[in-house]
């Protein structure tokens, strides 16, 4: 069975890419063109299909989609607790989940996890991988048995860091951060102890027959991504890059669909830049980025100086956010925390394609606008982006203000009734029309 950019090369149309289509408002024969091109990828492994999946598109000529992470540590490994922060992440708006988990059970994780998740779903083998070995117990056989193993429970998109290569660890030596990816240290660990080659770039022909086989899309991970704005842009993000290009390539030839991923902590001024570089080196593929984070001294903040970098990311090239919570830097999230990161990402993702000029995008927010220019606060609460939030604070006003509930209060506690503009120029407008 062809993988959806064999199936598109040949001008076909598959149920996928339909599915996309028909979501997206858009035509579907765009869509086929932009994953024959390599623009564009619907991640969906043939298994998960089979059961609970509903495909998404990630590209340029859709909308900005948003992925949360969730997942175990090694100090907090309760399943119960990941499913609580899917199912949080999934009910804010989250397009895509990705399990990120290293403690408990990894496989009975991921597939409770995939039981209940109707979005394409990620991980990152060489997590598993390096459960319960050292460095010197790995080889090519175990990563191949790990990643056939994720590949049969249904795993959509798996995050590979295929790129980072020995000869890139000398550039390390000034960066004031390191290596901050934990697939990236790890690789970077055993090419040290063994001193050979990154395996997963050595053996990459064999993992593109294994993804091709299940059609799950290359996330080609960024283990140099700069974990600060020092390290931004430095040469060894970009030699790093320069072998992602050449491996998407490589993937594409044999009929893989893959996207890129992208850093990490960028200063505002450099984003635009890291964005049309990677499209120039990875020929257009998806670009996949982490916040950008903007400034690195907000921990506890990190949902907003992400979001911040989010929408820069997106209006200049990135097509795919990763969520990053007010928790990032300081421990594992929780559901709160989840929630909250969700949303700031999708605020970020949606600002960038009104300011992409996407078709339809800023129809809600037009929506939204008319009911709040007509006090009508049932439907201006039903168009926010997260209503739920909306309309808690909105009923905390009410009973303030003398216990008037929606939809007949016809002003809020910012300014009080004699003085909001809003039910003012409702009356003005009244006035003008009965003239």
């Amino acid at each position: 069975m062809a993988t959806q950019l064999q199936t598109a090369r040949t001008g076909t149309i598959s149920d996928e890419v339909r599915f996309v289509a028909r979501t997206e408002t858009i035509e579907a024969e765009l869509v086929c063109a932009e994953i024959a091109a390599g623009r564009l990828v619907i991640p969906a492994n043939k298994l998960h299909i089979k059961t609970n999946l509903k495909p998404i598109g990630i590209g340029r000529v859709l909308t900005t989609k948003v992925n949360a992470n969730i997942g175990t540590s090694s100090v907090r490994s309760k399943v119960v607790a990941e499913i609580e922060k899917m199912q949080a992440a999934l009910s804010a708006g989250a397009d895509a989940i990705m399990d990120l988990s290293t403690g408990g059970n990894l496989d009975d994780t991921r597939r409770q996890l995939l039981a209940r998740c109707q979005v394409p779903f990620g991980t990152v083998p060489i997590y598993q991988v390096i459960e319960g070995r050292g460095v010197e117990d790995i080889d090519s056989k175990v990563i191949i048995e790990v990643i056939e193993k994720q590949a049969k429970q249904g795993v959509d998109f798996f995050t590979i860091h295929a790129g980072v290569l020995k000869e890139h660890l000398p550039l390390l030596e000034k960066r004031v951060g390191g290596i901050v990816s934990r697939g990236g240290a790890l690789l970077a660990k055993w090419m040290i102890y063994h001193n050979k080659q990154n395996p997963l770039y050595d053996m990459f022909d064999d993992l593109c027959g294994i993804m091709a086989e299940y059609d799950i899309c290359f996330s080609l991970g960024d283990g140099l991504r700069p974990g600060c704005i020092a390290d931004a842009t430095d040469r060894a993000q970009i030699a790093e890059l320069e072998t992602l290009g050449e491996l998407t390539g490589r993937a594409q030839e044999k009929g893989c669909q893959v996207m890129v991923e992208g850093p990490g902590h960028i200063p505002f001024d450099q984003i635009q830049y890291n964005m049309e570089i990677q499209q120039q080196i990875c020929n257009g593929a998806p670009f996949y980025v982490l916040g950008p984070v903007v400034t690195d001294i907000a921990p506890g903040y990190d949902h907003i100086t992400s979001a911040i970098g989010g929408t820069a990311a997106a209006f200049y090239g990135a097509s795919f956010l990763c969520y990053v919570t007010p928790r990032e830097h300081l421990g594992l999230p929780n559901a709160d925390d989840v929630r909250a990161g969700v949303i700031a990402t999708k605020i970020a993702a949606h600002a960038a394609d009104i300011a992409r000029g996407l078709k339809g995008t800023s129809q809600r927010d037009k929506r939204l606008s008319i009911a709040r220019a007509n006090l009508d606060w049932k439907t201006h609460l039903a168009e926010a982006l997260d209503p739920q939030t909306a309309e808690r604070m909105y009923r905390e006003v009410c009973t303030e203000i003398g216990g008037k509930e929606l939809p007949s209060a016809d002003y809020c506690s910012m300014c009080g009734r004699q003085w909001c503009s809003v039910r003012i120029n409702k009356e003005i407008r009244e006035k003008i029309k009965n003239k």
